[in-house]
């Protein structure tokens, strides 16, 4: 059954059967997040200075976000809003970044990404894996797809050798490519088979959180479906978590469990995928659904569509109060002059709105109709289905 948690998610006993960290109980451990972000700020440098002093921006602006075991959370905003931003800070990749990210490792352990000692460094890289956007840019195309693959094994466990190309070869052929081909370099495959890659790249030390930052949105239509459909059976096979980066709210409503909404830098909302999807709670979030195109042209243009004015605030200078004001039609004089606080609003849902409660905001009455290039596997069963169905 789910559990709630102060951070407003909808946990689900994972089956992760790793020994409790000391000093916590095994009902404690079994119920927390295998991820917790908390405070995560990462402000950039601007060039110049102001009136009151050399200016940042902002990119992160005080995240929380957890990550159960076995669940797909889709993170969702628009272009700049932070979300690449905020999965390279949990692959450590973001020295600007303060706050914490605490990952639950297999053994128990507690490790924080931002405070970690060098030692630990390697056991958290080889946990922590992330599938990145483009394919062609994220390949080193001086490297075979040997080396490419083999590359974290050599660096994180040590392989060499026999025993190294045995392990590529494995993971090669649980992706879907041909082992024969590990002494070809990128530019002779496509780019779902680049993809694959990746995929194969993250995978080899044996994960169990992968970071997804928009990793079918440069694929095509076909091959997008092959990739998401792949990742859902790696998921179930291995047992990963996902944090899946998206802009794509047709993709995120068919893979994932639940949805972070951020917009600049902040999260606004989460809920679980139906939830959020059916009734928004925040108005930013109906917008971003209103604006997801209907497959079927006789339905275009039956829908109501909700317009935003204006353009996504200077992250330099935010507006006072909610960040979403300026473009919001339902903002108060109360939104003008003091940001709302996240607060729970339901077993498994948050919301950072002061008019919540009070909005009767328009969602998508048929999950069906909204997808414009639905995977194959079109619904995905809730976890604890999942585990009695195995």
């Amino acid at each position: 059954m789910p559990t709630e948690t102060p951070a407003g998610a909808s946990v689900h006993t994972p089956t992760d059967p790793s020994p409790a960290p000391s000093g916590q109980g095994p009902a404690e451990a079994a119920d927390a997040p295998v991820l917790s972000v908390r405070g995560l700020e990462v402000d950039y440098p601007v060039r110049g200075r102001s009136r009151s002093g050399p200016r940042h921006v902002r990119a992160v602006a005080g995240v929380d976000l957890d990550v159960y075991q076995g669940e797909t959370l889709g993170l969702v905003g628009e272009s700049g809003c932070g979300k690449t931003t905020l999965g390279s800070s949990i692959m450590r990749a973001r020295p600007e970044a303060t706050g914490s990210i605490r990952y639950r490792a297999a053994d128990g352990r507690v490790m924080d990404a931002l405070d970690l000692p060098a030692a630990e460094a390697p056991a958290y890289q080889r946990e922590v894996r992330m599938v990145f956007q483009d394919p062609h840019s994220s390949l080193n195309p001086r490297m075979t797809l040997r080396d490419i693959v083999g590359e974290p094994l050599r660096m994180l466990l040590g392989l060499r050798g026999e025993e190294l190309e045995a392990r590529v070869r494995q993971v090669m052929e649980r992706v879907g490519l041909h082992p024969d081909h590990l002494r070809r370099y990128p530019h002779a495959f496509s780019g779902g088979q680049r993809q694959r890659v990746s995929i194969a790249r993250a995978l080899v030390p044996g994960p169990r959180l992968v970071v997804a930052d928009e990793a079918v949105s440069a694929l095509d239509t076909s091959v997008r479906s092959q990739i998401l459909n792949l990742l859902q059976d790696l998921q179930d096979d291995l047992g990963l978590t996902y944090l899946f980066i998206s802009h794509d709210l047709s993709v995120v409503e068919h893979v994932c469990d639940r949805v972070a909404v951020m917009y600049l830098g902040r999260i606004v909302e989460v809920a679980p995928a139906e939830d959020l999807f059916s009734a928004p709670l925040h108005p930013y979030t109906e917008a971003l659904i209103s604006a997801v195109p209907l497959p079927d042209p006789r339905l275009r243009g039956t829908r109501a569509r909700v317009r935003l004015s204006g353009e996504v605030p200077d992250p330099s200078q935010p507006p006072p109060g909610c960040p979403f004001h300026p473009r919001c039609r339902y903002a108060t004089d109360l939104c003008a002059t003091e940001e709302p606080a996240t607060r729970e609003t339901a077993p498994g849902r948050t919301v950072a709105c002061h008019h919540a409660e009070e909005l009767d905001l328009l969602g998508i009455t048929d999950p069906g109709a909204t997808s414009t290039n639905p995977p194959a596997r079109a619904t995905r069963e809730p976890p604890e289905k999942q585990e009695k169905n195995t």
